[in-house]
């Protein structure tokens, strides 16, 4: 897991692949990790082929992430921030407005809400258990 460049083991800044980010656990291909720290580079790529990353911060999910059998981001769900109106909501390919329409973001598709759903449930037993 890691930032710009990955796939190439060092990100455009430099940070070495896997460094920006630390795994809670992975449930199937469903990882769930935290940023290592606030200047932590956006999940951009992976050397997992079809991973989905969900990332947590303060014990509350934040996003998932999405990544395409070539291992790069092809979208993102946000849950934690509104983007006109819509909390939680989808941007779309690699780069964060690259694919949306004029406002930017779209609503979740059902595939989607089942996606929040799951990785929330994962993430409350994880929690749960880890006590």
């Amino acid at each position: 897991m890691g930032g710009r460049g990955a796939s190439s083991g060092f990100s455009q800044k430099g940070n070495k692949y896997g460094s920006q980010y630390k795994p809670y656990f992975t449930k199937g291909n469903i990882a769930f990790v935290s940023k290592v720290s606030r200047q932590s580079e956006s999940l951009m790529e992976t050397m997992t082929k079809g991973r989905i990353y969900v990332v947590a911060g303060d014990r509350k999910l934040q996003k998932i992430v999405y990544f395409d059998s070539d291992g790069k981001r092809i979208k993102e769900i946000n849950l934690d921030l509104a983007h006109l109106g819509m909390q939680p909501h989808t941007h779309h390919r690699y780069f964060h407005n690259e694919n949306d329409g004029p406002e930017g973001a779209t609503s979740l598709s059902e595939s989607e809400r089942k996606m929040v759903e799951k990785a929330r449930r994962y993430w409350y037993d994880f929690l749960k258990n880890r006590k």
